[in-house]
């Protein structure tokens, strides 16, 4: 079994990841570099940059084609991820929080009636989509929230609200997980798909961030709020069950947006080590600098391998929580170290926002908290080895 699998396996990109990747980078070099410290200053949410990449096929990468979606697998949907995060992390976290949260989660647990309805507005960013599981009280503890769904004739009434969630403003739809039954039952929760206009649905507070300034994060809030039966994804009280297997797939983005952070920033500092001159040499050829260089390589390709591998299992259809959970938490930290080498390698101007390093420095720490902390992912990964 080993032998057969060893031989099949290909460390290469096929030709449509390597076309999905081309196209993707020249997306970025064109629709987002000369915008990025604008954005990033104003902390603007460019929405017609999601349009043209819904022209592109990136905002439905994963939804099959028949809804409209791109129908590819995770591979190019890492390629994607990487490529935009190479040139802007802030506009790679909003496509993957669309893609593998709002997006998969209809495609998964959706009946046909619903995809139909709400994909192909999704795929191709006629509609951009938001998703609700964090509360201010309940961030890792997800289980303790306090919104509620409560059943009235054949409609379910939501209160409460939802923080930390990309596109809270923007959003024209959101898939909310809501408390159904007791508080910390793993069963007393349920998802609804709530679309925007719908009264008593309104957005609060925008978050003020250290980095992803572009990537919008605002408050979901619910009063009275008043959707039909049809709007209940799956059963009732698989709300939370659902979440966790959605985040199965949101770690591979979140591995892949740490990817394109690190890479972006270690192909600036290797640029930079060979034009800076001191000491009468590019301080490449200093073993402090060219040891750093060489840490950072080792470290990006080992956690593009965790990365990959997590989406091979799930391409599959295999389980994948730990291999997941171990993508995301290398290459978050990994990124974070990546980004901060960087730095270091720019010494003074590494600081000032007339090089790229420095927004690498504060987008890149995001990658170690969103979708489950990196603490969450060693209970994660434990809980499995132990098992």
């Amino acid at each position: 079994m080993v032998t057969e699998t060893m031989s099949t396996t290909s460390f290469d990109y096929s030709e449509t990841q390597q076309m999905v990747a081309e196209s993707a980078r020249e997306f970025a070099e064109q629709h987002i570099r000369p915008h990025v410290m604008d954005w990033d200053e104003s902390q603007t949410f460019p929405i017609e940059v999601f349009k043209k990449a819904g022209e592109m096929g990136f905002m439905g990468v994963l939804v099959p084609v028949q809804y409209g979606g791109s129908g590819l697998g995770y591979h190019e949907y890492i390629a994607i991820i990487e490529e935009i995060a190479k040139v802007d992390p802030s506009i790679g976290l909003s496509l993957a929080a669309h893609n593998s949260l709002c997006t998969n989660h209809i495609l998964s647990f959706g009946n046909e009636a619903q995809k139909q309805k709400w994909l192909p507005k999704l795929a191709t960013a006629e509609w951009i989509g938001a998703w609700g599981l964090t509360e201010h009280n309940t961030g890792s503890d997800a289980g303790g929230m306090s919104t509620t769904a409560t059943k009235k004739g054949d409609t379910w009434v939501l209160n409460g609200a939802k923080n930390f969630i990309t596109h809270g403003r923007s959003g024209d739809i959101a898939v909310v997980v809501a408390r159904t039954g007791e508080k910390g039952d793993s069963r007393g929760m349920t998802s609804f798909v709530v679309e925007r206009g719908t009264p008593g649905f309104t957005s609060g507070k925008k978050e003020d961030k250290l980095g992803m300034r572009a990537s919008e994060t605002a408050e979901l809030v619910f009063d009275n709020c008043t959707i039909p039966d049809s709007h209940r994804l799956g059963e009732v009280g698989e709300g939370f069950v659902q979440s966790m297997v959605v985040l199965d797939g949101g770690r591979i983005s979140i591995g892949a947006l740490s990817l394109g952070i690190a890479k972006g920033a270690y192909e600036a500092a290797l640029k930079y080590s060979k034009e800076r001159v001191q000491f009468g040499k590019p301080i490449s050829e200093f073993q402090g600098i060219s040891f750093k260089l060489a840490d950072m390589a080792t470290e990006i390709e080992a956690a593009e391998l965790l990365v990959h591998k997590a989406g091979f299992l799930k391409n599959e259809g295999r389980p994948m929580t730990k291999m997941g959970a171990m993508g995301k938490m290398y290459a978050s930290e990994m990124c974070v170290r990546a980004a901060n080498e960087a730095v270091q390698i720019h010494g003074g101007y590494g600081y000032t926002k007339d090089f790229p390093v420095e927004k690498f420095y504060r987008d890149a720490k995001l990658c170690t908290i969103g979708e489950g902390t990196t603490e969450i992912q060693k209970v994660v990964i434990s809980k499995n080895i132990l098992k």
